[in-house]
């Protein structure tokens, strides 16, 4: 199916409505009619190491199919209902794949981040009330077993924790040096642990159980929050069917081969791939249990590419900024396409992407609260670096902008809230906790808490981010974690936590303080503070600014965007500087359509060469009028 314009994503809309289209109603069904049709094409394959000759475990749509019914009926013998959660802490592998599909086809399904805190993985057991958590047996470099551990200890609800132990994918010397080394498996919560393949392999390939009748909740995603405690967002059937029908209809079929080196508990892996590929047929490469944080990945990614012949890349803008360190060595002529989400892409990162593999990068935006995709640009049509592109099919966004007689429809290139609906949105009850939903919507648009414009070719752009939240590598984190913390420091009066622009990740946090009148501190004390008093790693403050007074509002409130302009002229400045150049920012303004703009000055004007050095950052910058 074409979509390359605005006028193709109409066409599709008008041959019927979305519940109209031949899609089977449940998850179940999707696995069942994709096996149907390529039983013995590859459907997933899973490496422990990165080597491009390292030992691959490679299932088939049937073996798929098999292993995932047999993962369903366990946790139905295991007491999990239509209503029931399943939980699982764990990195990529194969058993990952099964324990999402076989807990959203038994029950709901809930994908934890395994690089949360236990207090903040207890509270989303608690909050779902999940029966069985599926985590890893203790394992050598890795603490999600002690953590899971001390989590399941503070969640009454959990009844049984079901241990994947990775040795299985070691081949000798290796599998003979793991068990000797193995840290003692973490004990002291009350529920019964079972070995999940030996339970597994127990069961019947043919569902014990009926499918589900029609669409329900099938799935819980906490919000991408590393700091706080998360919110937890409901997903349907048909929020998570439509997501893969988009990937088949207008991407994949049977005969792509995807890497997707993404964690498996994150939306854009499990719905916009995983659902992609069992609507389509596609077959998805799971490379090592943390994906593109693992060991030698960049290193080997495109002699990974050649080993599996990749046609698609799923990536972001902190992986292209790693692989575009490393020569290309190896044969990359099978892909077709790469597909970045999660954060902004910096438009000197797709040129020299580009011009390296011949391929353009396709731009998307979703968010959990919407099960995922929204809009992207289009494969074949016009890609407009820098926005988001146009609508998918049968999902609408408005931008509106309040007023006295309430939200109100902005006009072209006029900047508003981004309000979504489509199959993905579950109106009136996004989040598990009812009193999250309120003020979420308006009437079926969800709010999303992003700012940007629709241009006049009906592209959508994203100029800021009402809700302050700080992407750091398509990781959030919510600024007032940092803040709370540093207002505990006793010669702090005020505090603003902002995302300043970072080459590699986007933004990484950064903080400004106001003392306490006579106190005395410095940035250094400060930032030491906050490595004990802020708990999650990623939200540490990269840089610590005591400002004699904050800027604030009216009302008192911290004024952010001064703050960022702070930053911003910091960081390029600091950047050109180092590389020996004479331009200096003289001012960061706001631009309606583009945000925060830096604006240059210089004693000779050379674009090349300034490019050369804030190209790789997110936000634009330009020469000051003289």
């Amino acid at each position: 199916m074409t979509f390359a314009t605005v006028a193709d994503k109409n066409e599709i809309e008008g041959q019927m409505p979305w519940a109209d289209r031949d899609i089977p109603a449940t998850l179940y069904g999707v696995l069942s009619r994709t096996t149907g049709k390529f039983p013995s094409r590859n459907a997933v394959s899973y490496q422990l190491f990165s080597g491009p000759k390292d030992k691959a475990e490679t299932l088939s749509w049937q073996q798929l199919h098999d292993k995932t019914v047999q993962t369903a009926n366990l946790f139905r013998k295991l007491g999990v209902g239509e209503k029931d959660v399943v939980a699982y802490i764990l990195p990529n592998c194969n058993e990952t794949m099964l324990t999402f599909l076989g807990g959203a086809i038994a029950g709901i399904v809930n994908p934890i981040n395994p690089l949360l805190e236990p207090e903040q993985i207890a509270s989303i057991l608690r909050e779902t009330g999940a029966k069985v958590v599926v985590t890893l047996k203790a394992f050598p470099k890795t603490d999600v077993a002690q953590k899971t551990a001390e989590a399941v200890r503070h969640a009454p609800g959990v009844d049984t924790v079901l241990e994947v132990d990775l040795l299985r994918y070691l081949t000798p010397p290796k599998s003979w040096i793991v068990p000797l080394v193995r840290p003692k498996n973490p004990t002291g919560h009350h529920a019964d642990v079972k070995d999940f393949v030996m339970e597994v392999a127990k069961q019947n390939t043919t569902l014990d159980f009926a499918d589900s009748a029609g669409d329900r909740v099938a799935a819980y995603f906490h919000t991408g929050g590393t700091t706080g405690m998360p919110k937890v967002a409901q997903h349907t059937y048909n929020g998570m069917i439509y997501n893969g029908w988009l990937g088949h209809e207008l991407n994949f079929d049977e005969t792509d081969n995807i890497i997707c080196p993404l964690p498996l508990f994150h939306v854009f892996a499990c719905h916009v791939i995983v659902m992609a590929s069992l609507a389509s047929g596609a077959h998805v490469v799971f490379p090592t249990p943390q994906g593109y944080r693992g060991e030698g990945v960049f290193d080997n990614f495109w002699k990974l590419i050649e080993r599996w012949q990749i046609t698609f890349i799923i990536t972001v803008p902190t992986a292209i900024s790693a692989l575009m360190q490393r020569p290309i060595d190896a044969d990359v002529s099978s892909v077709k396409n790469a597909f970045s989400g999660s954060a902004p892409l910096p438009l000197e990162l797709f040129k020299r992407f580009e011009a390296a593999t011949g391929v353009q990068i396709v731009e998307g935006y979703g968010l959990t609260e919407a099960t995922c995709l929204v809009s992207c640009n289009p494969v074949e049509g016009n890609k407009k670096v820098g926005s988001i592109g146009i609508m998918l099919p049968y999902t609408d966004v408005k931008i509106l902008k309040g007023s006295p007689e309430g939200p109100v429809a902005c006009a072209v290139d006029e900047v508003g809230e981004i309000c979504i609906s489509s199959p993905g949105v579950m109106v009136g009850a996004t989040y598990t906790e009812a009193e999250k939903n309120r003020d979420l919507f308006h009437g079926k648009y969800l709010r999303t808490g992003d700012l940007g414009r629709v241009d006049e070719d009906e592209y959508l752009w994203i100029t800021g981010r009402a809700k302050d939240l700080i992407i750091r590598g398509g990781h959030n984190i919510d600024p007032a974690e940092i803040e709370e913390a540093l207002l505990g420091h006793e010669a702090v009066a005020f505090s603003g936590a902002i995302g300043q622009p970072d080459a590699h990740a986007g933004e990484v946090p950064c903080a400004f303080v106001e003392l306490v009148e006579g106190a005395s501190v410095t940035e250094a004390e400060l930032l030491e503070y906050c490595k004990v008093h802020v708990h999650e790693r990623a939200a540490q403050p990269k840089h610590m600014t005591i400002l004699d007074e904050l800027p604030k509002t009216a009302v008192g409130k911290v004024f952010k965007p001064d703050l960022r302009k702070h930053a911003i002229t910091r960081v390029y400045n600091a950047a050109l500087e180092e590389a020996g150049l004479d331009a200096r920012v003289v001012s960061v303004v706001d631009d309606k359509k583009r945000g925060l703009v830096a604006q240059l000055s210089a004693g000779t004007k050379d674009d090349g060469a300034v490019n050369g050095v804030l190209g790789d950052f997110i936000r634009p910058w330009e020469w000051a009028q003289s």
